[in-house]
């Protein structure tokens, strides 16, 4: 089971299992951010099976697990954005703490209820951020799994809070428990909102690109489809109780994001004025709590489990460049729906 499969990484993910064979059941409550087109590649496939409920149904989830007689969970429902989360923190609290809470509650009822060999080969994988460690120094230090939790916005204290709520799952009752932690994700299917597509949509229509602060802000950048492929080996090669921080070996101030993506739509649909749109970059007041910069340290998952990015930035922002430039159907409808709310921020 696959919840919050019709997002951004989760449909990666389902996209990836299904397309192995695997019988995979999505379950996504179809928020905003989730659309079913993520999804049409293996929407006719007989291995897949979209439920659309809530994670915090437990009843719904009790018997879903029941009747699919699921091996394995795979956890990525959650509210993600930000500035969302700074203007209404609660819907963060409700879906990422609370809906957390009570996916664990029926996914340890029925792990209970499974013979001893079933048990042994149950797996919950709880996907969380790299955010929750809070922020570094620009020029020193990366996160570990050892780093110690110090979130910044409501967003990742709500993400902090769950990632504690599977550890004790995990400790007080002995459901077998996985997780990850990842850096920032881009690729295909990526909701508009957030920084590479939206930057990607507005220069493509020579719109003004906002920028917080002076663009110093540094992340590491991590291809979704290389974050399905250290989801999958964590859920079906992972130490039970261990975490595994996954990231790309990719960091980028958010101006080199921006001039990258400005740099190949110059390359490949100038401007009709022939005006570079590194000229639309504009300089934005910055957010509260925006943290520096964040940097994953991914020798674990690379040493213990034998995955590794396989994209670097420019191949992979090329890829999702070309990607955008060639579905519009898929996100002309999302811009135009949220129009006027959320799409003219940058992340």
């Amino acid at each position: 089971m696959v919840t919050g499969g019709a997002g951004f990484i989760g449909s990666a993910v389902v996209r990836r299992l299904v397309g192995q064979g695997r019988r995979v059941i999505t379950l996504d409550k179809l928020t905003y951010s989730g659309s079913l087109t993520s999804l049409r590649d293996v929407e006719k496939a007989a291995s897949h099976r979209f439920v659309q409920g809530d994670i915090g149904d437990t009843a719904l989830v009790g018997s879903l697990l029941r009747e699919e007689q699921v091996e394995g969970i795979m956890h990525l429902a959650a509210e993600s954005h930000v500035d969302r989360s700074i203007d209404g923190p609660g819907v963060f609290v409700e879906t990422n703490v609370v809906g957390t809470f009570r996916l664990l509650s029926a996914a340890l009822d029925y792990w209970r209820g499974l013979p001893v060999e079933a048990q042994q080969g149950f797996r919950f994988h709880h996907i969380s951020t790299d955010e929750v460690f809070g922020d570094l120094p620009f020029d020193e230090g990366v996160f570990t799994e050892e780093t110690p939790y110090r979130p910044s916005s409501p967003y990742s204290a709500s993400k902090a809070a769950s990632d504690h709520f599977v550890r004790a799952w995990s400790e007080t009752y002995g459901l077998p428990v996985v997780l990850s932690n990842c850096s920032n994700n881009y690729g295909p299917y990526h909701f508009p909102e957030k920084l590479i597509p939206l930057v990607i949509l507005n220069a493509l229509e020579g719109r003004a690109l906002p920028v917080y602060g002076r663009g110093e802000n540094v992340r590491d950048w991590l291809f979704v489809e290389d974050h399905a492929a250290a989801l999958e080996a964590v859920l079906t090669r992972g130490v039970v109780g261990e975490s595994y921080n996954v990231g790309g070996r990719a960091e980028r101030t958010n101006l080199q994001v921006v001039e990258a993506i400005c740099d190949l739509l110059d390359e490949r649909v100038p401007l009709g004025n022939g005006r570079p749109r590194r000229s639309l970059i504009e300089f934005v007041t910055d957010r509260p709590g925006h943290d520096r910069r964040y940097a994953i340290e991914s020798s674990k998952i690379e040493g213990e489990l034998g995955w590794r990015a396989q994209e670097s930035f420019e191949s992979g922002l090329a890829r999702t460049v070309d990607w955008y430039l060639a579905n519009e159907w898929w996100w002309r409808p999302l811009r135009e729906q949220y129009a006027g709310e959320r799409l003219g921020r940058t992340a």
